[in-house]
């Protein structure tokens, strides 16, 4: 019997209580950051705010996939979305935005990606 192969980790995390949730510069700053430290590309980084601190949208696009972040201050709640193939690491990303961001508290669930298995 063969294994199917993992193609990505795809990490979703809730952050509750955390820093910088309407924070431009910042944001901007973590989304490279995390992708830097997790070994993948950045190709690009968008951010956007809404009016009158309504949160915050973003998005690090990468060769080994993306990170996004959104944000709703009003609920004091992020949520976080890296997903990666190849030799970079989510994990690494997420404790690096972990640091960062200092949620007072933390959910994460792991998906790991496969292609669907073709059967002939």
């Amino acid at each position: 019997m063969s294994s199917i192969p993992v193609i990505g980790k795809h990490l979703i995390a809730d952050f509750f209580g955390a820093l910088y949730q309407t924070d431009i510069e910042n944001i901007q700053h973590a989304l490279r950051s995390a992708a830097d430290v997790a070994g993948a590309v950045t190709l690009n980084v968008v951010v956007h705010p809404f009016a009158d601190s309504e949160g915050v949208t973003g998005v690090a696009i990468l060769a080994e996939s993306h990170i996004s972040i959104h944000t709703w201050p009003e609920q004091d709640y992020i949520a976080l979305d890296i997903f990666m193939c190849g030799n970079s690491d989510p994990q690494t990303a997420l404790n690096w935005l972990t640091d960062f961001f200092q949620p007072k508290s933390i959910t994460t669930q792991l998906i790991e990606r496969t292609p669907p298995t073709v059967t002939q």
